[in-house]
Formats: structure tokens, sequence, C-alpha cells
């Protein structure tokens, strides 16, 4: 028998899962309550979530065997990082399993704001031909800006300057010949504002990114920007965004993820100017599989006391 128990709460792409079983105990409780969490967390020495799991300071407080917790992806804003601090708890991630998957949504994201590609199969599948009402813009020759320029933001920049695209890049914790080596032009946050056509979003949650596309700073912004975000939802002031969306400031905008998820119709989802996604970026086949058997070596690294390569805390 195993010596580790692991526990999964959003199940497991099954490359992971053989992973894990040749070497533990595993158990897949896929969309198991916060309530009933509570009441097994105790039993086991590792835990692997996806987003949907909230590890709280009470479940670090009834995880009293728990050694390690793994996030499959990237984003760990749903894990108490204090507590699991406290706790003697490490927490890892697989943040380059999602990253190209994540940049070709925004891509595509990007395609479909400015060509208006979901109206226009809409009104087709409703038996419209509106043509004349369907005049776009091409990304050719515009100027994108990038903030965040870590995996998923350089992947964006390298693939946008390849359609031709101006790409500029804001990122206070990569150095400016990185960003540079990344196909962008490393600039100031307020000259990214003024200067972008699109701006697509790819930073963390933190309290120091959360509203930080506000009623203030899209007003910073050129009049007719196109809005990108496929990073986390707070990130954007949603009421300032829809307030921008009805005056024009901001003539389109495309999410992926939204404050609260799901969101249901909310009037920002329903916008004929927002193209709305239900955090979808990181779910292609590809990354599934990528995230699963990185997140399942390393919680398995983590157990055995090696060398971890995502360490969080």
């Amino acid at each position: 028998m195993s010596q580790f128990k692991i526990l999964l709460t959003d199940g497991l792409h099954k490359n992971g899962q053989a992973i894990l079983r040749a070497a533990a105990e595993v158990d897949d409780l896929n969309d198991i309550t916060a309530e009933d969490l509570l009441k097994v967390a105790g039993e086991y020495d590792a835990m692997i979530v996806r987003g949907r799991t909230k590890v709280t300071p009470e479940v670090f407080a009834a995880a009293k065997k728990l050694k390690i917790v793994g996030r499959a992806g990237v984003g760990v804003d749903n894990i108490d990082l204090k507590a699991a601090a406290a706790a003697n708890v490490r927490v890892v991630n697989a943040p380059k399993s999602t990253s190209l998957a994540v940049a070709e949504l925004t891509l595509g994201l990007m395609f479909a704001v400015s060509r208006m590609i979901p109206k226009a199969d809409s009104t087709m599948k409703a038996g419209q031909w509106i043509k004349k009402q369907l005049e776009g813009v091409e990304l050719n020759g515009k100027v994108l800006g990038v903030i965040g320029m870590g995996n998923i933001g350089g992947a964006v920049a390298q693939r946008a300057a390849a359609l031709g695209m101006k790409v500029i890049g804001y990122d206070p914790l990569i150095p400016a010949d990185v960003i540079k080596q990344r196909s962008a032009e490393p600039v100031a946050l307020a000259d990214l504002f003024a200067q972008s056509d699109f701006i697509t979003i790819h930073v963390p949650l933190t309290d120091e990114t959360r509203g930080l596309i506000n009623g203030q700073t899209l007003g910073q912004m050129k009049r007719g920007v196109r809005l990108i975000c496929a990073a986390r939802g707070g990130v954007v002031d949603e009421t300032a965004l829809l307030g921008a969306l009805d005056s024009g400031q901001v003539a389109a905008a495309g999410l992926d993820v939204f404050a609260k998820e799901p969101p249901g119709l909310t009037a920002l989802v329903a916008h004929p100017n927002v193209v709305a996604t239900p955090h979808v970026g990181a779910q292609t086949e590809e990354a599934q599989t990528r995230a699963a058997e990185d997140i399942a070596s390393e919680v398995l690294a983590g157990l055995r006391g090696e060398t971890l390569r995502w360490k969080i805390v």
C-alpha cells in the first residue's frame, strides 16, 4: 500500500491520474462540495485542485496531514497562501502548461471583437444578411498593448507581431531586455494606455492588480480601444467597463473571466459589443494533458522531498 494519499477535487486528465496512481493512493472526488471537503480533508497528504475549489483557512485547519496543494493550472487565487504558509503546506502550480491555449484564445477574441464574428454568425443563423452592418477593423498595423509579459503575454506578443501588429508591453517584474526578446517594446503603463488600439491583460489577481482596469484607467485609453481579458476576473472593474462600452470609450471587449463565475446574464455579458466565453482559456485537450502531467509530477516530487520547479509557497 502506498504511503501517500492524494485527493482530486476537480478531476484530472487521465495521464496525470496515471502518474499519481503509479505512486500513491488517489481519490477522485470531482465536484466535491465545500462542506464535504472539510469532512474528508484530514485523510490526505496532498490535494490537487483547479479553479473551482476554494482552499480556505478552514480547509487547512481540517487537513492535519496535508503536505502539499497542487493547482492544475496557473492561477492560485483560489488558494489562501497565507493560511498555507502558516500550516507549513507547500503550494505548487503548473504555470507553463496552459500558456499556449490562453494565448490562442486571446488572439481568437481579438479577431472576434475586430470583425464582429459572433454577431455575423448569430444573425446568419437567424436568417439575416446584415453585411453592411459588419464593417470591422484589421489587426495589421494596429498597436497592441500587453499588460503582463510572462509566459502567456509573451506568447501573445510573439504571435501578434507575426500578424503585423506593433506590440508594446508593460510588466514591472520583467526586465526590459526580456520584454524585447518577447517581441514587445517596453513602455510605462500610462503610455500603454495612451498608445494602444487593442489592450490584452495577462496578470494574476492580487491586491495590486484588483481593479487595475477601472474608470480612471479606462479614461486614459484611446477612444474606441478594444479590450481583451483572459486572465482573472476582478482585474477589470466590470461596472466601469460597462459604462465605457455604453459611451463608446471602449469599442468592444472580449472577456473569458468574470468577478463572479458563472456571472449569469448580466448587462455586461449581454452587451452587443462584448464577446463573452465561460473561462475556457485553458480548455484544450493539449493544455489539460500538460497541466495534469505537470502537476502530478510536481506534487509527487513535493511528497518525496525532491526539488520543486514551481513552488508558490
